[in-house]
């Protein structure tokens, strides 16, 4: 639970002085990573005190936690949300492809923070949580190919659970090819193009790639 990572104090402040506490968070974790991130430049940034800080968390693992967790509860939402509509087989996922899109780069230092977590000291501590949201994730691509499998709508010689990992993983590349250099240098290598500029190509190209694996020809 998101209450679990800070104190009584913090709800009692504005929505704005903690959307200002949590936005300099994210970036001095996504740009340092847990080890190095600075508590005093989080307090700074925010324009709080370190004591006032301190006040709302319990500890600078907790303020970490809390981003991952509310990262993550904000993706199982737009998923669900996606997974419920009226869309056929291809519309859900071409919206989850525009949804990460989107996102990624709305929401660019907090995608750069996932991308750390896996290197980071505390990737044990936070992978907790976000195998919170892998079990979610796994449930719902597994129930989403296994539904239409049923129905006829795709081939039936697949496993619905690797089919599901191999489709998140696909999702996983795109979204940290908004934020991680690594990613997006991948890319120009293999492409000659900026993800930044060619989002109509980029899914275009994917869904053409995922509708060649789900469909017989």
């Amino acid at each position: 639970m998101i209450d679990d990572y800070f104190s009584d104090s913090f709800k009692k402040i504005s929505q704005e002085k903690r959307d200002k506490i949590l936005g300099a968070a994210i970036v001095e974790f996504a740009e340092r990573g847990f080890d190095s991130a600075n508590i005093n430049t989080i307090a700074q940034k925010a324009d709080i005190s370190v004591g006032s800080l301190y006040k709302y968390f319990g500890s600078k693992e907790d303020l970490y936690l809390m981003i991952i967790r509310i990262g993550i509860e904000s993706t199982k939402k737009v998923l669900k949300e996606i997974m419920q509509g009226d869309a056929d087989f291809l519309g859900r996922i071409e919206k989850i492809i525009r949804t990460i899109q989107f996102h990624s780069r709305e929401n660019l230092h907090l995608t750069k923070l996932y991308n750390l977590m896996a290197a980071e000291s505390k990737s044990e501590l936070a992978g907790r949580i976000v195998s919170e949201m892998e079990n979610v994730t796994a449930g719902l691509y597994a129930s989403f190919i296994g539904d239409a499998q049923a129905s006829g709508k795709i081939r039936a010689d697949i496993n619905p659970k690797l089919f599901a990992f191999f489709l998140d993983n696909l999702f996983i590349t795109l979204q940290f090819s908004y934020s991680s250099d690594y990613y997006k240098e991948r890319l120009r290598t293999f492409a000659g193009i900026d993800i930044h500029e060619q989002d109509d190509l980029v899914a275009e190209q994917l869904m053409k790639f995922i509708k060649g694996a789900f469909y017989l020809n």
